[in-house]
C-alpha cells in the first residue's frame, strides 16, 4: 500500500502506525531522503521511529551521486518483492510524486542518457533568463511544462534534454508492464492554512535542531553547493546564511515560502480528484477509518 500527500501532513507517523498494525515494512518514496548526511533538512524519520519497524531505501547514496527514477524503480521493486515474499506488507511512504507514480504506474523512463555539455549550456541560459528557457519547453512540450515548476531548473533542463536529444516529448512517457500487485493508496490532506502552519513550525524546528550545522558539515565533506541535492529547500538557504549573504530570519521566511510552493506542487501530482487515492483529513481522528479500509483491502472476502 502507499501513503501519499503533501509535506507536513503526517505521512511518516501514519506509515509507521500501519506497519505496526499490519506487519508492514516502510519503503521510502521521498527523493531527498535517499541521501546520506541529510537528515534534518529532509525531515527524515528519526532513529527512534526507524527502530519501530523495518525501513528501506533511506541513506542509499551520497549527496553527489546521480540517482535516477529508473534506479529508484529498480531498487524499490526489488525491496517490495522481497517484503511480499516474506508475507509482510510493503508500505510505500513519501511525497515525491514522480517516485510514487513512476513506480506504481510502471513508467518507462525516456531512454536518453545525460548530455552534460548540453546541460551546461542550458544552465547558462537559465542563469541569464529562466523565463526564456521555460518558454522553450512550453513550445516543445506544453504538457510537460504544465507539470514542471519553472523554478525547478533541474527538471526544466532534463525535460528539454529529452526533447532535444530524442526529437520527442518528455511528457510522452509510455507505460511498461504494471507491477504484479494491487495497491491501496491513502492520501493525507488538511486545509491549506493548517498545512502552512504545520510546515512553518517544522521549518523553525529544523533550524533549532541544527540545520545550519548539518549544512556546514556537508560543505566540509566536499559536497558542492551546486549539486542537485544541495539545492534542496532548506539547504540552499542555510548556505546563504553560512556565507553571511542573508540573515537567519530571512532564510527561515524563504524556506517557509518555498515549502508552501512545494506543497502546491505536490497537489499537482497527487490530485484530490484522483479516484485511485483515498483521501483523509489528517487533522481529524482518521485511524479507525483507515484501519477498516486496509482490513477490507487485505481481506476482500470479509
Amino acid at each position: 500500500m502507499a501513503v501519499v500527500g503533501p509535506t507536513g501532513s503526517g505521512k511518516t507517523a501514519l506509515g509507521i502506525q500501519i506497519a505496526l498494525n499490519f506487519e508492514g515494512e516502510i519503503v521510502n518514496a521521498d527523493s531527498r531522503q535517499i541521501y546520506r548526511h541529510m537528515d534534518i533538512g529532509t525531515a527524515k524519520p528519526s532513529q527512534a521511529e526507524m527502530s519501530q519497524v523495518p525501513h528501506h531505501l533511506f541513506n542509499l547514496v551520497n549527496p553527489d551521486a546521480e540517482y535516477s527514477l529508473a534506479q529508484y524503480q529498480a531498487d524499490a521493486g526489488k525491496v517490495i518483492r522481497s517484503i511480499l515474499a516474506r508475507n509482510k506488507l510493503p508500505v510505500l511512504v513519501g511525497g515525491s510524486g514522480q517516485y510514487v507514480l513512476g513506480l506504481l504506474q510502471g513508467w518507462r523512463v525516456p531512454p536518453v542518457p545525460p548530455d552534460y555539455e548540453l546541460r551546461k549550456r542550458l544552465e547558462l541560459q537559465a542563469s541569464d533568463n529562466i523565463d526564456l528557457l521555460y518558454s522553450r519547453l512550453q513550445e516543445l512540450d506544453p504538457e510537460a511544462a504544465l507539470k514542471i515548476d519553472k523554478r525547478n531548473i533541474r527538471r526544466v533542463i532534463r525535460a528539454l534534454e529529452v526533447c532535444l536529444q530524442s526529437g520527442g516529448k518528455f511528457s510522452q512517457v509510455k507505460r511498461k508492464e504494471a507491477p504484479g500487485y494491487n495497491t491501496l493508496m491513502v492520501g493525507l490532506t488538511m486545509t491549506r492554512e493548517e498545512l502552512y502552519r504545520r510546515t512553518d513550525r517544522r521549518v523553525e524546528e529544523m533550524f533549532k535542531q541544527g540545520l545550519l550545522t548539518e549544512t556546514a558539515n556537508l560543505l566540509a565533506l566536499g559536497y558542492h553547493e551546486c549539486l542537485p541535492a544541495m539545492s534542496s529547500i532548506g539547504y540552499k538557504q542555510a548556505i546563504q546564511v553560512l556565507r553571511q549573504e542573508i540573515p537567519l530570519d530571512e532564510a527561515m521566511v524563504k524556506v517557509k515560502n518555498e515549502t508552501h510552493r512545494y506543497i502546491r506542487h505536490q497537489y499537482a501530482w497527487f490530485k484530490m480528484t484522483d479516484p485511485n487515492i483515498n483521501w483523509y483529513d489528517s487533522s481529524q481522528d482518521i485511524w479507525p477509518a483507515i484501519k477498516a479500509k486496509i482490513q477490507s483491502f487485505l481481506n476482500p472476502a470479509n
